[in-house]
């Protein structure tokens, strides 16, 4: 229904869209409701085709202007793509501009979560792993604690672009992940390099 709404180019009424895919109008309701909630579709009400009936105008759908990106495992090539722009739009050594500027990311938001956090004082690595842990799962990294003082990341959200140019993305996963440290105030912990098969290759452990 969603992709038809989305061709059809207007406000779309329950009925049609029930017919677009051979369904009853209650259940499209349903699920037409559901996408509004979700913020994918808006709804109101006017006459549809322009021709006004007895009674109150049907409740029609038109998309958002929200953009839907979906991946399993998830892929976040728009982080990647930022962190390269900065790079080339700083000028000089291409790739140490892109590891700073992945570092430098991962310190802003390493911070503002240190930040939003109530009197985090000193933090111990176990509570810095948890608060970076945080971080890692919003951006697709699948941290995984394997110990109360590790945390192995499972996936790579610039994959499959990390295995064009393995040496550059996984560089910018350790700075990325340093930088987070760095943000959050973890001096005793440091993100190092340790590929395995199909995973992220960076470690978080005790420096």
């Amino acid at each position: 229904m969603y992709a038809y709404i989305r061709r059809t180019r207007r406000p779309v009424s329950r009925d049609e869209a029930a017919a677009s895919v051979g369904i009853s109008r209650k259940l499209a309701a349903f699920h037409l409701d559901k996408l509004v909630e979700a913020g994918v579709l808006q709804a109101h009400y006017e006459a549809v085709g322009g021709v006004r009936k007895v009674g109150r105008n049907p409740k029609v759908y038109e998309p958002s202007d929200v953009d839907i990106q979906v991946s399993i495992p998830q892929r976040h090539h728009d982080i990647l793509a930022e962190i390269l722009m900065t790079a080339v739009l700083a000028g000089g050594n291409a790739e140490a501009a892109a590891l700073q500027a992945a570092q430098t990311r991962g310190e802003r938001e390493g911070a503002a979560l240190r930040e939003r956090t109530h009197r985090p004082g000193r933090l111990g690595a176990e509570r810095a792993l948890t608060m970076a842990a945080t971080i890692l799962e919003r951006h697709g990294f699948e941290p995984d604690r394997t110990a109360p003082n590790r945390i192995r990341l499972r996936n790579c959200p610039f994959h499959p672009l990390a295995t064009k140019a393995p040496a550059l993305v996984c560089g910018i996963n350790q700075s990325f992940c340093s930088g987070i440290l760095n943000g959050l105030a973890a001096t005793r912990l440091e993100a190092a390099l340790t590929p395995q098969p199909n995973e992220c290759c960076v470690e978080l452990h005790p420096s």
